[in-house]
């Protein structure tokens, strides 16, 4: 595919925009940030003598678009909307207008100083590509006459079912196979790709790392105070881990620097936290509880239902605690609590 120089296309364009009416060059160079700021629909209307609506600016703006059309497949601009056209093909038929725009700037490897809107202007122009209206909730977005766009609402429709059902982060690969089990009677050309893009147009969704997803509301996803860091970084490691890691990795993925006993004070005064042993914290919701080595001992060995040799109740509290063995045995003579009832068998003391 060939490549234009960011200055040839900027050249180009402006050379299109001589072709206009005068009403529709000045509508779309002042929509397009030409004198350094992108105005309004009501801005502009409002300038005129006498004044006119959004919506007559907006019809304005569209005529003129209409006419570049006819002139760009006349130039090498013409590149731009065939890059846009395979671009939107491969993504299933859907692309969100920020993301089709930087595909194009990354493709034909053209410098990110240009500006934007002639880019979305070019595309736009296309009649072969369609933009959407403006909608609250849902991105700008381009797509191939081709789409189904009934599909689109069903499909996230499902994706909210799920994941207010699961309340958590769910792989994309999962939560792909289950909307397409779901409509793939109604909507046979529904697959993993059109999902995928769909699910980017819509704003109260949200794409976590390289193959998570979940809901824009949810903290984890958008930490905001030193408690969601913390969660958002354990979640993402997945382990327990030592509230000086939690620190460091805090500043690693988030960059923000946080002092050592900040964060533990944190990890401290929050339920959602459990120590378990020698600084190391884990999540509340993985299945720990709070509480000493002593209590653990208890719940353990009131689970089993009877007698517990040393060897099983230390076995069993290292699961949930990352204590010495020495502790646990130390803990084990508290004789208000624990019996001894056999050679090393335990029970708690009724």
């Amino acid at each position: 595919m060939q490549t234009i120089p960011t200055s040839k296309i900027e050249n180009l364009f402006f050379d299109v925009l001589t072709s206009l009416s005068d009403k529709e060059k000045k509508v779309i160079e002042r929509r397009i940030w030409v004198n350094g700021q992108k105005e309004t629909l009501q801005s502009i209307g409002n300038s005129f003598s006498p004044a006119i609506t959004r919506e007559r600016v907006r019809q304005i703006e569209d005529a003129g678009i209409k006419k570049i059309w006819r002139i760009v497949k006349a130039t090498e601009l013409i590149a731009i909307q065939e890059k846009a056209h395979e671009l939107i093909k491969m993504h299933g038929g859907i692309m969100t207008k920020e993301k089709l725009v930087n595909a194009i700037i990354k493709e034909l490897e053209i410098s990110d100083t240009i500006n934007q809107s002639i880019i979305e202007i070019i595309v736009q122009s296309d009649y072969d590509i369609a933009k959407s209206k403006p909608k609250l909730g849902v991105k700008t977005y381009f797509c191939l006459p081709e789409l189904n766009r009934k599909a689109l609402d069903p499909i996230h429709k499902e994706a909210m079912k799920f994941l207010n059902r699961k309340k958590d982060v769910i792989e994309r690969e999962q939560l792909y196979t289950l909307i397409s089990d779901e409509l793939k009677a109604k909507f046979t050309t529904i697959n993993a790709i059109l999902i995928d893009s769909v699910l980017d147009i819509f704003e109260d969704i949200i794409k976590w790392e390289e193959t998570l997803i979940g809901l824009t509301k949810w903290k984890i996803l958008n930490p905001k105070t030193l408690k969601d860091k913390a969660i958002y970084v354990m979640k993402k490691e997945r382990i327990p881990m030592h509230f000086i890691e939690i620190s460091n990795k805090i500043t690693s993925y988030l960059g923000d620097k946080v002092k050592v006993n900040t964060i533990h004070n944190e990890l401290i005064r929050n339920e959602e936290f459990v120590l378990i042993g020698r600084g190391i914290y884990a999540l509340k919701e993985w299945g720990f509880k709070p509480g000493t080595v002593l209590d653990v001992i208890v719940e353990v060995m009131k689970k089993n239902n009877g007698p517990m040799s040393t060897e099983s109740i230390v076995a069993k509290v290292l699961k949930v605690r990352n204590v010495k063995k020495t502790t646990i045995y130390m803990n084990l003579q508290n004789k208000k609590v624990i019996e001894r009832v056999g050679r090393n068998y335990y029970q708690v003391k009724a």
